[in-house]
């Protein structure tokens, strides 16, 4: 006797916030995946026009704290409060740190105060599970007792905030980018079977699918033009043949190498591309080097950037070596940002979520961090052979090609497509689809 049909798993409700750009990053790829849009939990229509000026209050006192911390002298206790803000304690030794910060009981003040509201009414009316890049959703979430709640972790290290307080009790699936995050959320007290480790997600165009073909491809163009000398070629045939697979094109023999420059979504460090610049005239006139600037999708940052461009007597660079991105929209600039990084040889930024982006075989200048987060960061990133620290920004012209001419940048393009977690975004829509057979509607 023929049964009903079952209904098809209902897609995952894909939230993130606009806190910088790296919650928005990391969402866009698994909304693509999915076949759905990313919803700003930040924004109408799931929040009330009380809930949207707080997030408006909070994005803007996080984003001038970041600007400013970031200028000489007076930026000195705007550090100090923003690496208070973003503290992590030590992971070693091993111990319990699950009780619950003043950030936590603060969030959990604002929950009781009915933050969030909309989206719970979203997830009540539709039962959709949660998909989010941002810890507030989840915790949100898990409160109302939602059953389905998918967290993606966005940093290598995290701050006690991403965990409820009483983690225990939570039905939250974390989705962990590096090990060490997995072990932090043991520490905050994360039940072990509520916490998967993924990889970060990766944009599917810069992918290719999960045989990885398009990541392959701009590798080997980008092994060519950071190999001036052939050195490094030399070195490893028989490991290019097997671990890359694919031929590495001879057309670009000869090519400048592209230096792309990105400032974060709040536009700090916007000022490091006034004193690097006028130091690589010499080889942009040599047609040696080729330089992006990445400003996001904000006109005053690129305002900034061009004053930098006219202060080095560049002008005449640009549309040629010397190129300036910005878009109108965050969904612009993600795909005009993932088509340059295709190109891209060295991506010079501070180590915020774009650090994980290494493990595309993009060598990482990193910058100075912004908070405690972005230091683990660098660090996870150095660790794994992928990032070189940036050195004095006036003499950078120098610097970056004596690590060209050594086979540094080489090196390190080929040990973050190595040994950094290259499957994210597939290990992420493979766990949400796993848990297609618990749909049910959000408990009322």
């Amino acid at each position: 006797m023929p049964t009903d049909p079952k209904p098809p798993p209902l897609s995952p409700l894909v939230v993130a916030v606009e806190m910088g750009y790296g919650h928005l990053r990391a969402a866009m790829p698994l909304a693509e995946g999915l076949g759905t849009t990313v919803t700003h939990v930040d924004r109408p229509p799931l929040v009330a026009p009380e809930e949207e000026k707080l997030w408006a209050r909070v994005r803007g006192a996080y984003e001038l704290v970041s600007r400013l911390s970031q200028l000489p002298v007076i930026g000195s206790p705007l550090r100090l409060l923003l690496d208070g803000l973003t503290d992590i304690p030590r992971l070693h030794p091993y111990r319990d740190l699950s009780a619950p910060t003043r950030s936590v009981i603060t969030l959990d003040r604002l929950i009781r105060r009915n933050l969030g509201a909309g989206l719970v009414a979203k997830l009540r009316e539709t039962g959709a599970p949660l998909l989010t890049t941002f810890y507030s959703p989840a915790i949100v979430a898990d409160r109302a007792g939602h059953r389905r709640i998918f967290c993606v972790v966005t940093d290598s290290d995290i701050n006690r905030i991403w965990v409820p307080a009483a983690p225990e009790r939570t039905r939250i699936q974390y989705l962990v980018p590096t090990r060490r995050a997995a072990r932090r959320l043991l520490a905050y007290g994360v039940p072990e079977a509520r916490i998967t480790f993924t990889g970060f997600p990766l944009p599917q165009a810069l992918l290719g699918g999960p045989a990885l073909p398009a990541l392959k491809q701009n590798l080997a163009a980008r092994l060519v033009r950071l190999d001036p000398s052939g050195e490094f070629r030399r070195e490893m045939p028989e490991e290019l043949a097997h671990f890359l697979g694919v031929p590495l094109p001879a057309e670009e023999e000869g090519r400048p190498p592209l230096i792309t420059f990105a400032v974060g979504g709040a536009g700090a460090q916007v000022e490091l591309a006034r004193q690097f610049l006028p130091g690589f005239r010499p080889l942009l006139d040599a047609g040696r080097i080729r330089i992006a600037l990445v400003a996001g999708v904000r006109p005053e940052v690129e305002a900034r950037l061009r004053e930098s461009v006219q202060g080095a007597r560049l002008e005449g660079h640009l549309g040629g070596a010397l190129e300036i991105l910005r878009a109108p929209d965050f969904s612009s600039y993600y795909s005009q940002f993932n088509a340059l990084l295709a190109r891209t040889d060295a991506l010079w930024t501070k180590p915020s979520e774009l650090t994980f982006y290494a493990a595309l075989g993009l060598p990482l200048i990193s910058a100075p961090p912004v908070g405690v987060h972005e230091r683990y960061n660098r660090r996870w990133a150095r660790e794994g052979g992928a990032a070189l620290k940036q050195r004095d920004a006036r003499f950078a012209a120098e610097w970056f090609s004596d690590w060209l001419a050594d086979g540094l940048l080489a090196s390190a393009a080929w040990a973050g497509y190595m040994r950094l977690p290259k499957f994210g975004t597939y290990r992420i829509l493979e766990a949400v689809a796993a848990s297609a057979g618990d749909d049910a509607p959000a408990s009322p």
